[in-house]
């Protein structure tokens, strides 16, 4: 399976326009079979071939990068199996994340990865909910999986401060922001047909 994930970054990389060293690769293989290690007991993703889960997990994750100035310090909540912060961790040394996690054994899961790919000196997980967590000097605040989304949104805007924040999510999350009087631009996932990037610059007004 570690083979298929390789072979799988390596044929659809230059869709997510990503040109990613051997080291890099191989490094987030590693993070795909820590994930599948400890998915059984812990439910960290839905269950997916090592293709979809290098595309859909990994490579879609990755296009944070591009939004991500050097040395950027980002919060991810309800960080669950590490999507999208730890591919974004290994891929870019500059940057340092706040990983924002509520139920404990998945927090142990994130110390214990953290440590498995030689990031920990980069990361910091908290176990709280994100509304009673210390954001500290953030810059960007991303979200990618979080229960009830769309409910907790206005408290997660009032939260990020003057983060920009960068979502993952579809038409549900799209509908929301725009009750919230939330302004967005949206970018298409590529391989996907509704699958989108919500990249907000100003969520205060």
């Amino acid at each position: 399976m570690r083979e298929e994930f390789i072979e799988s970054i390596k044929n659809h990389q230059s869709a997510f326009e990503l040109n990613l060293p051997d080291e890099t690769i191989g490094t987030l293989a590693d993070y795909y079979e820590f994930v599948q290690k400890n998915n059984e007991l812990l439910h960290l993703v839905a269950p997916s071939s090592a293709e979809e889960f290098a595309v859909r997990h990994i490579l879609e994750s990755l296009t944070l990068l591009e939004h991500l100035p050097l040395k950027t310090r980002f919060a991810d909540i309800g960080t669950g199996a590490g999507l999208p912060s730890i591919p974004c961790l290994i891929a870019r040394e500059d940057l340092r994340g706040i990983l924002i996690e509520s139920k404990a054994k998945k927090v142990k899961y994130l110390e214990e990865a953290a440590k498995h790919l030689h990031i920990q000196k980069r990361v910091s997980v908290i176990n709280r909910q994100f509304e009673e967590a210390e954001k500290g000097d953030i810059s960007f605040v991303t979200c990618r999986a979080l229960d009830k989304f769309a409910e907790k949104l206005p408290r997660l805007v009032k939260w990020s401060g003057k983060a920009k924040l960068l979502f993952f999510g579809g038409g549900n999350l799209a509908e929301a922001l725009t009750k919230n009087k939330v302004l967005f631009q949206r970018k298409l996932m590529p391989m996907s047909e509704q699958r989108y990037l919500f990249i907000i610059k100003s969520a205060q007004n």
